[in-house]
């Protein structure tokens, strides 16, 4: 079995659905986000039922990482590219 058929089974895709849209526009308001880490991000929070402690949140991306961290997920990998 290759890699991509083991992962299929263990993630969760979130739709861009109105709920999401709207936490997306709430975190633009407090975060320098781009639009679519915004969408990102609202999306890990939907999924977490809007408790990201204990959550991971994976990201290499600098200003969508220290969000996700502002927000209370656990950011990985700990030191990006290290």
């Amino acid at each position: 079995m290759d890699l991509l058929s083991e992962l299929i089974g263990a993630w969760t895709e979130v739709q861009p659905t109105e709920k999401v849209r709207l936490a997306a526009t709430g975190l633009l308001r407090i975060h320098p986000l781009r639009a679519a880490d915004a969408l990102q991000l609202s999306a890990a929070h939907v999924w977490a039922d809007g408790s990201p402690v204990n959550h991971g949140f994976v990201c290499l991306d600098s200003r969508l990482r220290e969000a996700a961290r502002l927000e209370r997920f656990a950011v990985l990998p700990e030191r990006p590219g290290g």
